[in-house]
């Protein structure tokens, strides 16, 4: 998730398809890295994980960034503080849903943060719409979705709580990214590592310190940060705003993709149907809110993560 789009360009042919291989396998990434996380959880639980993921994440992407260089004078903090606490929140609750649900089922919920954002602040009667057909997936994800097994309502609410973070991190993203640029992921990725680090010493101790895991979290960080950071970065100067997010809301589908093929975890055709929903949702309500004159909404799983 980046904290601004570019304006609105019409590269053709070619020029279009680089990019949009950058987006896709950006999106990728994010999802292989979460479903290889889940490696990490018997030995140091989810905010064990999240707390590996934010620490060796925030410091590659300072390696990447170097914010240090260009820091603008007399810049406002309080949004970049917002903007980590936002980041700290959509990563912790993201792994604390997948602890217990499905990965694409969580992923799906999560993107009604920028679904919903997109919908109140374009403030159209079609946007009603896009929020119906929302409405129509996430029961088909948790209500006449969960076939013979019980969908669990905590995973639900901490996918929910994903979902309101993201939202957060992209209404404070617009304030942080105009006042520090190309660095404000690096430097919210370093204020969320701050923020959850003391909560995954608390919960997980000295397993965080055991070197055996270091080889999979140093993956898990490059896989969920440094390069679809880096990739996103090439990509967004070269795509619309509003292709750029409509395109990104297939997301869930990568979530699926992800869980299925590493984890195991298949969803039934309900559920299908339900991400499906999501995804159109998502798409339409971000390309036609850029349409509708409105700030472009970015769409992707979660900056700094």
């Amino acid at each position: 998730m980046s904290a601004a789009l570019p304006g609105d360009r019409a590269p053709t042919g070619t020029a279009i398809l680089l990019p949009l291989a950058a987006a896709a396998i950006a999106m990728a990434s994010f999802q292989l890295g979460a479903s290889i996380a889940k490696g990490l959880f018997p030995a140091v639980g989810p905010v064990g994980a999240a707390t590996l993921r934010l620490v060796f994440g925030a410091t590659m992407l300072l390696a990447i960034a170097r914010p240090w260089r260009r820091w603008p004078s007399g810049a406002r903090v309080a949004p970049l503080v917002g903007l980590g606490l936002a980041a700290a929140g959509g990563i912790l609750f993201f792994y604390l849903a997948i602890s217990r649900l499905q990965q694409g089922v969580a992923i799906a919920l999560q993107f009604l943060g920028p679904l919903g954002v997109a919908i109140l602040t374009a403030r159209r009667p079609a946007h009603w719409l896009w929020a119906a057909l929302a409405a129509l997936g996430v029961w088909s994800l948790v209500g006449e979705g969960v076939g013979a097994r019980p969908i669990d309502l905590l995973g639900v609410l901490w996918a929910l709580a994903a979902a309101t973070s993201w939202a957060a991190y992209i209404l404070t993203g617009r304030a942080a990214g105009q006042a520090f640029g190309g660095a404000a992921a690096a430097l919210a990725s370093s204020i969320a590592a701050l923020v959850i680090a003391p909560i995954g010493l608390w919960q997980a101790g000295a397993a965080l310190f055991d070197a055996r895991l270091l080889p999979l979290a140093l993956t898990i960080a490059f896989l969920a940060t440094a390069l679809p950071f880096s990739l996103e970065l090439y990509a967004l100067p070269r795509l619309p705003a509003r292709t750029f997010a409509a395109f990104t809301s297939l997301e869930p589908a990568f979530g699926v993709a992800s869980g299925a093929v590493l984890l195991g975890e298949h969803l039934s055709l309900s559920q299908v149907g339900g991400v499906a929903a999501v995804i159109v949702a998502a798409a339409g309500a971000a390309w036609s809110s850029h349409r509708a004159g409105s700030v472009p909404l970015p769409i992707t799983e979660a900056p700094p993560t």
